[in-house]
């Protein structure tokens, strides 16, 4: 027997091939969306880490940045610095803007030097940036919108008037500065003197920017200064790292979206599977042909493999293609929301990675359809309709067992964090390995259930299980639309309900920052005065970095403990004679009221976990430029949701009482008071800070908004998956129904009762299913809620059940409108074709 060669089966795939793709449809469009979207997500996050990188110079604002809080660099230090290049100073922190007849509104002060900025270019709405006088100051277009401000008005901070010179169009290291909670406000160092905002113990931070001479290792220098001044408690930047905050969480949540984007290609695999099934059984007659006439069975595996890989190739082309040109329609659709705006690039790796999955998604699924065309023989092909076979030989399971193989460690491989993304995939896995049992089972169940009397009800439960029934398929797409609703719907609803619930019975109305330490009976007069009854909670405040643990420098490590975040940086340190509000004391002792040996610290309780230390063992905190070593006494268990003042890291009150620093406070009072406190307090205070809870809160709310938002257009295209599936198996089960729809007809049911049988098919399933997808859809939400976001499960039940209900509704409508196309076959076409 002949076999055919390449050539001769593309001759006749093409010929056979029709110019609309008939019938492969599905197969392009899911794998069209499957990697668009991975695409354009992973162009997307490369194209925002690339534009940081890129312009790491400008967004640090020099090639290496050293920062330190509630301090300045000394004299000394300052020359020895600038011997490695030109240096520039600029101090910022939180200071409230106040204009006459206006509510104080809270900003982000920064002082800058002449050398401002090292490099970029700080422009403005109009005219040019030159350095500052003493009393001008630049405004941001937020301040300058919320006290309609212009050119020329008056502005004060603290003890100084400003005259407005001009608008903020750009500053170029805002994305280094991190999160602000308020508008910005630019003066000059001399300008920041004027204010007298800046204090022994005020909250600010000073960074030092230091412009290399060109070809200088910047990464060199900066782990030179960090051996150098080890003990000086300083962060340090380069320009390699610019944001690495904003970079760590642009590139986990690319991430996740990337996870999500390859579960639904996984899931639209099963509708390509379908689609595939259902386009080999429209060429049933043309297979039997082939066989017939000689054809062997590498010969029909290589004419339909052409085939489909045509079409699968330009399905993942197109794909790519759309997901390349897509970021920057998301990006001018986003706006302001993301740190940088990069510009249209092609990112060769995540649109390689894509190509990949989409190519490995195509084999996995088409493969097994294929299988069972290559190798049935004649009669088997031609009695399909009535006694299908499901077996597929060994070197297809092989073949289909390495495609999984390959995708798996690709995933992991390219993973930043390769346990969640196995647990990611573990869990898609496992919701369809539990659908398509269920799937089973409901066949089981039909087949066996008391058969009702009702013909109509009869008809539908027997389509369950007869032969050609894509039941499992049915189930999981079913399954997987109504489980996805349910999750979202009980995620947004009970975070929604902890912000707007839970949060304001719990947190105080004011904050106020940078107090005076002997401020606190000045404080506690002006709230008995302003807000009689309120309670009031003030705590000593510092900054400290961790320059050591357990004898172990933290310079020394190669590499930091992961979810030792403790470690990142400078944080709030404060001290007390009591174990805090919001603490729970897990491990040791607390201190006596009156203790004064040497000093002693209490420690959160995960971070100390994380860092493998407890109580006996040692850890170095540098305040103010000096290194305290203090033995850890006591473990606590913060309940950070309580919104009070939390600290990781509480000192015994010898050890810290001595030092500069300031106060913070919180008030809780009657709703209505919190203006006429804040001008009290400002009167009484200049150099402090007040902030409203209700504007956090809307931040919070607000990037939480923004996460679910992200999250909820990845989780439509996995919804937009089981829509395909759906459609695939009622595609896979076409020739079937309209053959036994044809036989109906002739036996005299019409066509409401064809469809009202085929409704009453989806309705059980649908029934059956939203019980299924409410319990899986419920849990996926409390995990969600409870242990990424650490929030209280509180949804809202009423709209989580009419959210259930509208998605069975929706799915329904699409598998019986995939339905109506069957009413019109004709008798004579469809029996022709058995």
């Amino acid at each position: 027997m002949t076999t055919l060669g390449w050539g001769a089966s593309w001759r006749i795939a093409r010929r056979d091939l029709h110019a609309g793709f008939r019938g492969l449809r599905l197969l392009f469009v899911c794998l069209f969306l499957g990697v668009m979207t991975l695409a354009a997500i992973g162009s997307l996050t490369s194209a925002i880490t690339g534009e940081i990188a890129g312009r790491g110079q400008a967004i640090l604002g020099g090639d290496v940045e050293i920062a330190m809080s509630q301090r300045l660099m000394d004299a000394g230090d300052r020359q020895a610095i600038a011997r490695l290049g030109r240096v520039s100073e600029t101090v910022r922190m939180r200071a409230m803007a106040q204009k006459a007849g206006a509510q104080p509104l809270l900003t982000e002060l920064k002082g800058v030097d002449d050398a401002y900025p090292l490099y970029g270019a700080l422009t403005l709405a109009q005219g040019r940036y030159a350095p500052l006088a003493a009393d001008t100051i630049l405004i941001g277009p937020a301040l300058a919108q919320r006290l309609e401000l212009k050119p020329g008005d008056r502005l004060r901070y603290g003890q100084a008037d400003f005259s407005v010179s001009g608008i903020i169009a750009d500053e170029p290291d805002r994305v280094g500065e991190g999160f602000t909670l308020g508008p910005v406000a630019i003066v000059s160092m001399q300008g920041m003197e004027r204010t007298a905002l800046v204090q022994p113990g005020s909250l600010y931070r000073a960074k030092y920017r230091l412009r290399l001479p060109a070809g200088s290792d910047a990464q060199a220098v900066r782990e030179r200064l960090e051996q150098r001044y080890a003990a000086q408690g300083w962060e340090y930047k380069d320009r390699d790292r610019a944001a690495p905050g904003t970079n760590r969480f642009i590139e986990n949540m690319g991430q996740f979206l990337s996870l999500i984007g390859l579960a639904a290609l996984v899931i639209a695999g099963i509708g390509v599977s379908n689609g595939v099934a259902s386009y080999l059984a429209i060429k049933r007659g043309s297979l039997a042909t082939l066989k017939v006439l000689g054809a062997t069975s590498a010969d029909i595996a290589r004419i339909y493999m052409l085939q489909l890989g045509a079409v699968a190739g330009l399905a993942i082309f197109a794909g790519l293609a759309a997901g390349a040109l897509l970021p920057p329609l998301l990006v001018a659709l986003a706006g302001g929301m993301l740190p940088v705006q990069p510009g249209f690039q092609l990112h060769l790796l995540p649109l390689l990675t894509s190509g990949i999955y989409g190519a490995l998604i195509a084999l996995i699924f088409t493969l097994p359809p294929l299988a069972q065309a290559r190798t049935e023989p004649v009669a088997a092909i031609l009695r399909a309709l009535i006694a299908p076979r499901r077996r597929i030989d060994r070197r297809t399971v092989m073949l289909v067992g390495m495609a999984v193989a390959v995708l798996i460690a690709i995933t992991l491989l390219t993973a930043r964090a390769p346990l969640f993304a196995a647990a990611v995939l573990g869990a898609v896995a496992g919701v369809l390995l539990l659908l398509l049992l269920l799937g089973q089972g409901v066949r089981l169940l039909a087949r066996r259930v008391r058969r009702p009397r009702r013909p109509l009800l009869r008809l539908a439960i027997a389509n369950l299980y007869r032969p050609g029934a894509q039941t499992a398929a049915l189930v999981v797409a079913l399954g997987l639309a109504l489980t996805l609703f349910v999750t979202l719907a009980g995620i947004q609803t009970s975070v929604q309900a902890e912000i707007a619930r839970t949060v304001p019975k719990r947190a105080p109305n004011l904050f106020v920052l940078d107090l005076p330490a002997t401020g606190e009976p000045q404080l506690r007069l002006l709230a008995a005065l302003h807000a009689p009854g309120a309670e009031l909670n003030i705590v000593p405040t510092l900054r400290g970095t961790v320059t050591a643990y357990g004898g172990k420098p933290v310079v020394a490590l190669k590499e930091k403990p992961e979810g030792a975040w403790i470690l990142r940086g400078e944080r709030g340190v404060t001290y007390s004679e009591t174990l805090p509000a919001g603490s729970e004391l897990e491990a040791g002792q607390w201190w006596p009221r009156d203790y004064a040996g040497p000093p002693l610290l209490s420690v959160d309780a995960e971070q100390a976990h994380a860092l493998g230390v407890g109580v006996g063992d040692s850890m170095t905190v540098t305040i103010l430029g000096r290194p305290i070593e203090a033995r850890i006494a006591s473990l606590r268990k913060v309940n950070w949701d309580t919104m009070g003042f939390n600290y990781m890291l509480v000192f015994s009150p010898n050890t810290l009482a001595a030092a500069p620093h300031s106060l913070t406070a919180t008030i809780t009072m009657e709703k209505g008071r919190e203006a006429a406190m804040t001008t009290a307090l400002l009167a009484a205070f200049p150099g402090a800070s007040v902030i409203e809870v209700g504007e956090v809160i809307g931040q919070v709310s607000a990037l939480l908004d923004q996460m679910s938002g992200a999250i909820l257009a990845a989780a439509s295209v996995t919804i937009l998956a089981g829509v395909a599936v759906l459609i695939g198996a009622i595609a896979a089960s076409r020739q079937s129904r309209s053959y036994d729809s044809v036989v109906l007809k002739l036996l005299g049911a019409t066509r409401g009762q064809i469809l009202g049988a085929q409704a009453l098919e989806y309705g059980l399933l649908a029934l059956l299913l939203s019980a299924i997808a409410l319990l899986l859809g419920t849990g996926a939400a409390a995990y969600v809620v409870v242990r990424v976001f650490d929030f209280g499960w509180a949804p809202d039940w009423p709209v989580m059940l009419a959210t259930l209900a509208g998605g069975a509704v929706l799915t329904l409508g699409i598998g019986l409108a995939g339905s109506l196309p069957l009413m019109s076959v004709r008798p004579a076409r469809a029996l022709r074709q058995l």
